[in-house]
């Protein structure tokens, strides 16, 4: 498989309005860069950019979130890693035929499709493939 960049990274928080106060002054911004919430995967987010990285701060909206699971067996923290691929459904494949377990398969987010691969092959880290075009650095 080909992984184009470190697309972003995921921390898990319990209040992204307590968390933007820490995190902001490290990152030297005022606000998110863009928020979103995501109603299928029951989380809200702040995303700020570093270089072309995002570093996300994800809140649960459900107490049966994923987010909130993590958070309640783990504590607060880096929850995910997330690389770029060009074509998520053909990672997903090659992955698989290596024997890697994909959680869930495909889903959708804005334009493009992302997936996960479980922890317990990836040394207890949460690794989610995403193929979207970011817009944000085109000329």
């Amino acid at each position: 498989m080909k992984t184009n960049k470190l697309d972003h990274l995921c921390i898990a928080v319990k209040s992204i309005e307590q968390a933007r106060t820490v995190w902001e002054p490290v990152l030297g911004k005022s606000e998110p860069d863009d928020t979103y919430v995501d109603e299928p995967e029951k989380i809200k987010v702040a995303r700020y950019w570093v270089g072309e990285v995002g570093f996300e701060l994800i809140e649960a909206t459900s107490p049966d979130s994923e987010v909130a699971k993590y958070i309640d067996q783990k504590g607060e923290g880096v929850m995910l890693v997330s690389f770029n691929v060009d074509n998520t459904r053909e990672a997903i494949g090659e992955l698989e035929s290596q024997n890697y377990p994909i959680v869930g398969g495909a889903r959708p987010f804005r334009d493009c499709e992302f997936a996960f691969v479980h922890p317990r092959k990836m040394n207890g880290v949460l690794l989610e493939l995403i193929d979207y075009k970011w817009k944000e650095f085109e000329g």
